[in-house]
């Protein structure tokens, strides 16, 4: 792995400015070598100068290097400095302050223990000598535990200020009673053993926080010291000097600044074996081995939850299941039923059956196709060949045979072969139909998607959505209700912005920190993700760019819904369904009278930058045009156009990259393509007018509302099955026909009601990427959380609520609109 990509996957998120900028410096020394070191800048060096030497150049030459160079060097280094003081001294004084912690605590250990025991055994004198007086405490026994009481009532209180207890009162009574047995009392009722062990696991978590974070300051030091001696070797290479500026830089400038002093990193690993010593004494009987091994876990985890960014984890997860039937070669011991071996001329290749039972569907599927393209079951040629398309595009999408978007691409191609296309009654030739099916699929909506991709990616790499989402969720308190809940709210409110495929990706890793404090089999863990995933479904309905089944929704409405429209429509949809889905949740996983305290996350106390506020600045103003875009169509023309805005800004400023741009999601926007592309070829050969009309015959002269309620029952058990988007690319446009045929006209209606009904198919794991996320999610034994019995027991009954919601609320609301 190059360093550039080391030190990007290897640093802290929150630090990512404060390393040394080692990308920019060897862009620097690429430019000093094409700018100084070039065989025509030594010749017109040479010529200018008038020198008899032919070293002088060469000389010349590492002067104005160095004189470039260094400044750079020195520039970054003052940047390091800088902020490891800041750092090292608000973690030192941290350190500080947990010992003094610590020392209050085991003193108050101590007292609760020796004062448990001579409670008792004055008791016991008292029960079997009652004649004989009792031995009184001296005046500085007493004063000393009073002393040590106050100050675990201070301690105490810092740590939870919500503590329904006035220890202050307590300890005032203890003061002015005169009577021991009152206050012996009241001492051990206050520091009763759940108490201690409380403050003992706030301790816990706070050595813990600690060793992260100091070993984190270590790796900073260790990760920028190796960038100063790779950067500088690579400027020794490239000027090919034979005084090296590795060695004299290295020595004499970074080993002796503050941060690389060996001094200072000594200081470093001192605090960090305090802070393991602390573990150790409080958590497991002062052994070592064992402390330090717990401890780097911790480590382990929340680097891996940090260095992930959401897109990465997207195209990781993407990338895995395309892998899903591909396995390594086996050369050894070869199980029965794994595969088999098939000789070729270049060698012998192991396929697995996967591989098999594709190649059989996919030959049924063909057989099928061109079953369908020779018996007559439409009029026109068109409309024959058309259904045949769709058919045979459906069962590939339906079953994955080939990868979704692969199956997106051959739309084109057999749209253009068998010439499905017309133009009135004229069949479009091959050429004609080729220009008309492209300039289909580059729609305005595409260009709205990949806009939502760039607010999408900015969000996500400069942490705004989750920095938002851990402020939020800082506020919902220890209360197992209340933090699911809000933790649905923030998924469904994460998936209008980031998409519903990207925001249980985001909330799943922000929930890690409780997941991880739940006690052994504790059912809130299940309960929490569930919800996660089922609120991120019902987040695909919230917003036009959430999911792609709302583009394609879009697509086939006309006119196209504003975004105001479709705000005041889902938004209030979305609550209420949230709503609904809690208590189901709270019902089915008996958390209505669970007295279980969840570990609360800490919002991010980072200010916000000014690249920050220029993303969330250029975000509204986006979603502000895209409100009220009809207002401003003479001038703009659709909200696609709008769309181009966040992507030359974010790409245009350098704020998203080339490598963000190629990160997109371009699987996705091929399979809307492709839907687009189909759409058009069922309308334009017909087929689509004559499928409505049967329909239309089969329904006779329904209300609209008994249309809506029909067609979302049957979006919704096939979008149960198979992929949300792929059931809208089949349906939609069909819905839109039938919606247009009706005597009292609402197609926008029904296409929007069905879009929701796609979103809100949530009964089984693969019923969408949020349930197949949810299913992959283990706890740190490798054991998963969710089974399919988890799904049936709350996404069933969950979907049927939603349906619920959209042909009663949603019917109303959309009828409000105008639709």
């Amino acid at each position: 792995m190059k360093f550039s990509h080391s030190i990007q996957f290897n640093s802290v998120p929150d630090w990512a400015d404060h390393y040394i900028a080692y990308s920019n410096l060897k862009k620097l020394i690429y430019q000093i070598e094409r700018d100084i070191f070039s065989p025509n800048a030594v010749r017109n060096d040479t010529e200018a100068a008038n020198l008899e030497s032919e070293e002088s150049p060469l000389l010349n030459n590492k002067t104005r290097a160095n004189a470039i160079f260094m400044p750079a060097l020195d520039k970054e280094l003052a940047k390091i400095n800088a902020f490891y003081l800041n750092k090292e001294k608000e973690l030192i004084e941290e350190v500080s302050k947990l010992i003094s912690d610590i020392a209050v605590f085991e003193n108050l250990e101590d007292n609760v223990s020796i004062r448990s025991n001579s409670i008792a055994l004055s008791r016991s004198f008292q029960s079997g000598e009652g004649s004989h007086p009792r031995r009184r405490r001296s005046n500085s026994q007493l004063r000393r535990n009073r002393s040590t009481s106050d100050a675990a009532v201070s301690f105490a209180s810092s740590d939870d200020d919500d503590e329904e207890f006035n220890y202050s009162h307590q300890t005032d009574g203890a003061r002015n009673s005169t009577d021991t047995d009152v206050m012996d009392n009241r001492l051990s009722y206050l520091w009763a053993p759940s108490s201690l062990e409380e403050q003992r696991i706030r301790l816990k978590k706070r050595t813990i926080e600690l060793f992260v974070w100091l070993s984190e300051l270590k790796s900073f030091v260790s990760l920028n010291y190796t960038g100063f001696s790779k950067i500088l070797k690579k400027y020794d290479k490239i000027t090919n000097s034979n005084i090296k500026l590795k060695s004299t830089y290295l020595n004499n400038v970074v080993s002796e600044s503050y941060p690389f002093r060996q001094s200072n990193r000594q200081k470093i690993e001192e605090k960090i074996s305090k802070v393991q010593e602390i573990y150790a004494n409080l958590c497991t009987n002062a052994n070592m081995d064992i402390a330090i091994s717990e401890l780097k876990a911790h480590l382990r985890e929340f680097i891996v939850w940090e260095r992930n960014t959401i897109w990465r984890d997207i195209i990781g997860l993407e990338r895995k299941s395309h892998a899903v039937g591909i396995k390594e070669p086996v050369t050894i011991n070869h199980s029965v039923g794994k595969g088999s071996n098939i000789t070729t001329p270049f060698g012998e290749v192991n396929v697995s059956n996967t591989f098999w039972k594709n190649i059989s569907l996919m030959l049924i599927f063909i057989g099928v196709f061109i079953f369908l393209l020779n018996i007559r079951l439409f009029e026109g040629v068109e409309e024959n060949n058309c259904f045949a398309l769709l058919a045979f595009a459906s069962l590939l999408w339906a079953t994955e045979v080939i990868p979704l978007f692969v199956t997106s691409l051959l739309v084109p191609l057999l749209v253009v072969c068998l010439r499905v296309l017309r133009d009135g009654d004229e069949r479009l030739s091959a050429h004609d139909a080729t220009k008309s099916i492209f300039q289909a699929m580059f729609s305005p909506v595409i260009m709205l998607l990949l806009g939502g991709f760039a607010i999408a990616g900015a969000l996500s790499k400069y942490h705004i959505a989750k920095m938002l989402a851990t402020y939020v969720l800082s506020k919902a308190g220890t209360k197992p209700s209340f933090v699911l809940l809000a933790n649905m709210f923030v998924a469904t409110f994460a998936s209008m912005w980031i998409s519903n495929v990207a925001a249980p990706v985001l909330c799943l890793s922000i929930i890690q920190p409780i997941l991880r404090n739940l006690p052994p089999n504790s059912s809130f863990g299940r309960c929490l993700i569930l919800g996660i995933a089922l609120a991120s479904n019902v987040g695909g309905m919230a917003s036009p760019i959430s999911s792609p089944q709302n583009i394609i929704a879009i697509e086939n409405m006309n006119p196209y819904p504003t975004w105001g429209q479709w705000f005041f429509i889902a938004i209030p949809l979305c609550i209420i369904i949230d709503i609904l889905l809690w208590i189901l949740l709270l019902w089915n996983y008996e958390q209505r009278k669970s007295s279980l305290m969840i570990h609360p996350i800490r919002s991010s106390k980072d200010p916000w930058t000014g690249t920050q506020i220029f993303v969330i600045t250029v975000t509204v103003a986006t979603i502000l045009l895209w409100c009220v875009e009809k207002s401003m169509e003479d001038f703009i023309g659709d909200m696609g156009v709008i769309a181009i805005v966040p992507l030359v800004l974010f790409f245009g400023t350098g704020i998203l990259t080339k490598e963000d741009f190629n990160n997109f999601l371009w699987t996705v926007i091929i399979l809307a393509m492709g839907g687009i592309a189909l759409g058009r070829a069922v309308h334009s050969s017909g087929l689509l007018h004559t499928i409505a009309k049967s329909i239309q015959n089969e329904i006779g002269d329904l209300h609209p509302w008994h249309v809506l309620v029909i067609f979302s029952v049957l979006v919704l058990v096939v979008a149960t099955f198979i992929s949300h988007t792929v059931g809208a690319l089949i349906i939609l446009p069909i819905v839109a026909k039938v919606g247009e045929r009706l005597s009292d006209s609402h197609p926008n209606l029904l296409v929007m009601g069905s879009a929701f009904m796609c979103s809100a198919a949530m009964g089984l794991p693969v019923s969408g990427f949020p349930n197949m996320n949810a299913i992959m999610m283990e706890d740190e034994m490798g054991v998963r959380y969710l089974s399919a019995i988890d799904f049936i027991k709350s996404g069933i009954p969950g979907s049927v609520l939603a349906m619920l919601c959209v042909v009663t609320i949603g019917y109303v609301l959309m009828s409000i609109v105008g639709y």
